[in-house]
């Protein structure tokens, strides 16, 4: 299957310079990535609103507002990827970024829980058209090399700015005005996206001769990761060791097992496993896990740490995130020149360690006070967990073909959503740590001892996965050149 695609813009390619016509399609696009990271963390600090407005039963069940968006979005990813290669990825994107607008509408103006929780779950879905086509899109608007790194580097950064914006926001319009406005302002952001969108993104000619949906590989690639996710997600309260819980993990793992069996056999299956076995894929892929995983994770606990140790409100909370967002921004705005001076190998490994001493150092974190370690130890762990992320999307999207980008754009948003998992384990750390110093310490710094062991965790599993970036630097320089093991294409150019 060959697919042209006209969206490229060539001038200034080698400095990395995008234009004005650049810049607009990059806007388009990480604007669509701003509305999605929005979205989830504006839920979030909204919920106790949420609960008492529409009259959620109990938390486990408030909760499901912000699950019942993420479960779509991680099963159907592998599918819309593949979709997005058949279909044309303009027009899965302006689908998805619609859909969402409207499904956002929708959530608006729920009536109840059942209602609000079915708008979520569309919202979900159509989040899982927008992520990998609009990575996807962006890799083939800008080739590969300078520019292509400087605008997954904004794409980054704005996806920071999202979450960041999110907390504060979410606060501010719940308090002054009310939590549908949450909903009512991603229906704003969506039509501007879609108008930009419309404008700006050439259609793309897809020759579908030859290919075919793989039924059997979405089936149970989506079966699979909804399995994961859920059983992750309420793993916590249900309990790691209930039926639902093991029921779930299990049969992840075999509707997972099964996939890749199948995707063996056919002959267009949903996700190439040459594609997958790339170093460059496979590696970066993996490294982009933890880093999500452990920045997640952690994130969590920094808000626990702030709200049950030093009493912050909602809002003050929201504030404390200031420098984790602020030097996320700037490490977005760097990722492109560190990842050109030191190779995307070399800035995961760089990216990894800062995260991983930033994130370690919150052992150091007091019962009282201390805002100022908290805003530099937070702030090291955004910067480091951003330029990270921008190395592993770089590597993992480059040096394929163009009918690939759409499988490899939704491959390299997988950890995102996956990155529950890490959240889950150090959830798991506190929760352990904190009954076993019940006994002898306050509520307060039984809290407080289980969240640095956490963070300690976090750390040291962060500069694990910086020693693999580096093994990762040397097992690419051992492939020889114009050949990457598990596929006859060339290695990626952007990694060295």
């Amino acid at each position: 299957m060959a697919v042209t695609d006209t969206s490229s813009v060539r001038p200034g390619a080698e400095t990395g310079r995008l234009g004005v016509r650049g810049w607009l399609i990059l806007a388009t696009l990480c604007g669509a990535t701003f509305m999605t990271g929005l979205d989830f963390s504006v839920v979030t600090v909204a919920l106790p609103e949420i609960g008492r407005d529409l009259g959620f039963a109990s938390t486990g069940a408030l909760q499901w507002v912000a699950t019942a968006c993420l479960l779509p979005t991680a099963s159907l990813l592998p599918l819309f990827s593949r979709v997005s290669d058949l279909v044309g990825r303009r027009r899965l994107f302006i689908a998805g970024v619609a859909l969402f607008a409207g499904f956002s509408l929708f959530a608006g103006l729920a009536p109840g829980p059942a209602a609000l929780i079915a708008a979520r779950v569309g919202q979900g879905a159509s989040a899982a058209m927008i992520a990998p086509t609009a990575i996807a899109l962006m890799t083939t608007a800008f080739p590969e090399g300078p520019r292509r790194t400087r605008a997954l580097g904004v794409n980054g950064a704005v996806l920071s700015l999202g979450f960041v914006l999110g907390t504060l926001g979410g606060g501010v319009i719940t308090s002054g005005l009310n939590w549908r406005w949450t909903m009512l302002t991603l229906v704003i952001i969506g039509a501007l996206v879609l108008l930009g969108a419309t404008v700006l993104l050439p259609g793309t000619a897809t020759e579908r001769a030859a290919a075919r949906l793989d039924i059997p590989g979405a089936v149970l690639a989506g079966i699979g990761l909804f399995a994961l996710v859920y059983g992750v997600s309420t793993g916590p309260e249900a309990g790691w060791g209930s039926v639902p819980t093991l029921g779930s993990l299990a049969l992840a793992v075999l509707a997972l097992g099964a996939f890749l069996l199948v995707e063996r056999r056919h002959t267009a299956p949903l996700i190439p496993l040459g594609l997958l076995n790339r170093p460059t894929v496979k590696w970066s892929g993996l490294i982009g896990f933890i880093t999500l995983g452990m920045c997640g994770g952690t994130t969590v606990l920094l808000s626990l740490y702030m709200q049950d140790v030093l009493g912050y409100s909602a809002l003050a909370t929201g504030a404390g995130f200031l420098a984790e967002g602020g030097t996320a921004l700037l490490g977005g705005m760097l990722a492109a020149r560190l990842i050109g001076a030191l190779g995307t190998a070399g800035a995961m490994a760089t990216g990894l360690a800062v995260q991983g001493l930033g994130t370690g150092a919150m052992v150091l974190l007091p019962e009282r006070g201390g805002t100022a370690l908290l805003l530099l130890t937070s702030g090291a762990m955004g910067f480091g967990h951003v330029l990270t992320v921008v190395a592993f999307i770089t590597a993992m999207t480059s040096g394929l073909r163009e009918d690939e980008q759409g499988v490899a754009g939704g491959l390299s948003q997988l950890p995102q959503f996956l990155g529950a998992i890490g959240t889950a384990c150090l959830a798991a750390i506190v929760t352990a740590r904190t009954k076993a110093l019940a006994t002898t310490r306050s509520p307060t710094l039984a809290t407080l001892g289980g969240l640095h062991t956490a963070m300690l965790t976090a750390g040291f599993v962060c500069l694990a996965g910086a020693l693999l970036a580096v093994l990762l630097l040397r097992v690419l320089r051992d492939v020889p050149p114009g050949r990457s093991r598990g596929m006859s294409d060339e290695t990626p150019k952007g990694v060295h």
